[in-house]
Parts: C-alpha cells; sequence; structure tokens
C-alpha cells in the first residue's frame, strides 16, 4: 500500500534536532557520491491573467542508505516581480499549497507514499542552516541575528538555537507588526533560556552578532555588507532560480568581506545560473577556490569555522531532493508504525506488465 502522509504527520513525527541529524546524512551521503541529486527544475508558464503566471517546482533524488528516492512537485500561481511589486506573490485561487512528494522504495521501486511538502520544505531549510551553523560557528556564541519574520525564518530560529546556545535573538522585518508577533511567539517558546528582541533598524540585528541569517522574500540585499566585522556567520536563503531575475539577500561588500563562501550545491549554481554569485566570480570580488559545498564541511574533507579573520558566508542556495529523502525516511516509519487509514493501493498507481514479462517482453518504462 501506497500512504498519505500529511503535514500534520511531519509535525508530529520529526523534531528539529532529528530534521538536522537527518541533514547530516543526507550532506555527508551527497559528497561521498553515494546520493544522488539532480539540481532543481523551475519553470513558467503563461497564465489566463497577463499578471500572473504559472509556477512548477520540482526536484528529484536519491538517498540510498536510508532507502528512498523522492521527486517533488510543486504548482503554484504566482504573481510576479513588477516594477510595482518587489517580491514573489503566491496568487492561487484556493488558498491550498499545491505541492507533495512521492517516497519511492530504492529496493524495489514502489511507490511507499504521497507525502505534503508545504510544512517539511520549511523545516528542511531552516534544519540545513541549522547544519551548517553547527558545523562552521564557534561552540560558543552570544547573539543571533534574524531577518524575517515568516515561516523560512521561524523554522531557521527553531534550528540554530536547536545547535547553539544564545544569549539573545534580534530579529528585524519592515513590518513592525509582524516583528512583534514573531518576537512574541518565540520567547514564550524559549522562556528564560534567551532573550528575542525586535531591532528597529537592520544595522542592529548585524552589530556584535556572531552568527546572522536572512530568511526573507526581499529581491535586494537587507543589510549593507559595510556593517559587518571579522569572525561572523553570515547565512541567506535568496536564489535568483526562484525568480527568473536577480534576487539576493547580501550585497557585494559581503562577498568581499568573505573568506570561504560554502554553498549547498556547486552544480546547482551554474545549472540554475544563480547570479547574485556568479556575477561577483565573474568581477573577481571573490575565487572559485574560496567556495566550497556544505557536504565536505559535513563529511571532514575540510573543516571550516568562524571567529577569525573576515567572514564565513553560507549561501543555502538550493533546495535538494535528497532532503526530503532522508527526513522521509523517518516521517514515512513513525507514520507506518503508527497505523493509518490514509492508504491507496500502489497497483493504482502503476502498470502490471505481468502478461508482458510471461511473453518474454521487457518493456523499457
Amino acid at each position: 500500500m501506497t500512504i498519505i502522509i500529511t503535514d500534520d504527520d511531519v509535525q508530529r513525527h520529526l523534531s528539529m534536532a532529528e530534521c538536522i541529524e537527518a541533514m547530516g546524512t543526507a550532506f555527508k551521503d551527497f559528497a561521498a557520491g553515494d546520493a544522488v541529486n539532480l539540481p532543481r527544475s523551475r519553470y513558467q508558464a503563461r497564465h489566463s491573467d497577463p499578471e500572473r503566471r504559472y509556477l512548477a517546482n520540482v526536484h528529484v533524488g536519491a538517498v540510498p542508505s536510508v532507502g528512498i528516492a523522492v521527486v517533488r512537485a510543486g504548482s503554484q500561481i504566482i504573481k510576479p516581480p513588477s516594477p510595482t511589486n518587489n517580491r514573489r506573490l503566491y496568487e492561487n485561487p484556493r488558498p491550498f499549497n499545491w505541492g507533495f512528494v512521492i517516497l519511492f522504495d530504492t529496493e524495489t521501486a514502489e511507490p511507499l507514499a504521497l507525502m505534503h511538502e508545504f510544512g517539511l520544505s520549511g523545516m528542511r531549510v531552516g534544519a540545513t542552516s541549522g547544519l551548517a551553523v553547527d558545523r562552521i560557528a564557534p561552540d560558543r556564541v552570544r547573539n543571533l541575528g534574524i531577518f524575517g519574520t515568516g515561516k523560512q525564518a521561524s523554522s531557521a530560529f527553531d534550528a540554530i538555537t536547536t545547535v547553539r546556545d544564545f544569549e539573545r535573538v534580534t530579529v528585524y522585518s519592515p513590518s513592525e507588526a509582524h516583528r512583534a508577533e514573531f518576537v512574541k511567539e518565540k520567547q514564550q517558546a524559549m522562556g528564560d533560556k534567551v532573550e528575542v528582541v525586535a531591532a528597529e533598524s537592520a544595522e542592529e540585528v548585524v552589530k556584535g552578532a556572531d552568527v546572522i541569517t536572512c530568511c526573507t522574500t526581499a529581491m535586494e540585499p537587507v543589510f549593507d555588507g559595510n556593517w559587518l566585522a571579522d569572525g561572523q556567520l553570515v547565512i541567506s536563503i535568496a536564489n535568483s532560480d526562484a525568480t527568473n531575475k536577480k534576487r539576493t539577500e547580501v550585497d557585494e561588500a559581503t562577498y568581499a568581506k568573505s573568506r570561504t563562501i560554502v554553498v549547498n550545491d556547486w552544480e546547482s549554481v551554474i545549472d540554475n545560473d544563480q547570479t547574485e554569485l556568479l556575477e561577483p566570480l565573474a568581477a573577481s570580488v571573490i575565487r572559485r577556490e574560496q567556495i566550497v559545498e556544505l557536504g565536505d564541511i559535513v563529511s571532514g574533507k575540510m573543516s571550516v569555522r568562524s571567529g577569525g579573520e573576515g567572514i564565513v558566508y553560507y549561501k543555502n542556495n538550493s533546495g535538494l531532493a535528497i532532503q526530503f529523502a532522508s527526513t522521509g525516511r523517518i516521517i514515512y516509519d513513525r507514520v507506518m508504525a503508527e497505523g493509518t487509514n490514509r492508504q491507496i493501493p500502489s497497483e493504482w498507481l502503476g502498470t502490471d506488465l505481468g502478461a508482458l514479462y510471461a511473453a518474454g517482453f521487457r518493456p523499457s518504462p
């Protein structure tokens, strides 16, 4: 049987600490050449409303060590950035996220589950940033700065505070109401473990922070890189390939101050034409030898630590299918152990080739 895994299942059966550990498995296997991941594919198509576009978002890959291959398929209507709109807006006629991940068994090739991707999508981005902080930041830190107050910022907060004990978290977004709501929610969750405060300016987030993470929908840099000081770790998640226009949360000064730049996948930088990184590379603001992949740090092939001269910039540059595969195994096993009536006969999702095989034919799929 093939099961349906909902966002609620993901929330109940996967902790942030487990998600971070699963990211470690995925990136270590990816660096070893065992996990397989193709660069994300996004495309837009014409919509009947000229101000809107159809957007598809596809990941494919496998982590054989956990026995899972995945296809993630997202289907959305968007309002692209324009002279009057500086952000990509989701415009689905119904308030639904039409996206799911197919979990395939790498031993039998059968579909194990159709899994909602909305909750896990944000969680695995934050968990990957948490993994990077765990492997790059000093053990002793005091201040975390966050740009953004939405789903991605919330996930990043949860992940980064899981791997390090901060004394203070400073949060900024253009909306004062959003800042206040975010601070209230996170302070209640953290209790007296950490002080969570709203910043009145972007500079207030940067100054004195050991780790700075940008989790926004902004099209342009959210702070001035000249404010950065030696020893800081800077993280961003924005990518140009999501919009068909240049999009970056950090400026050229940030690149110029970077001693090392860490990415999830260099192939995705090239294949997805991530101009926000390729342009400073072409302009010799940075050098190719400064750029390393997260998997090489996780696997121990190289060591990168912030806290010294210059800054370390981690560009959480692309979502990877292997992130869904490594976490999908955990969630699937727990849903199956719990028991679920959300089942589909697997035979409904495939074609029976028994008669052809019996006759000696081996048709290709």
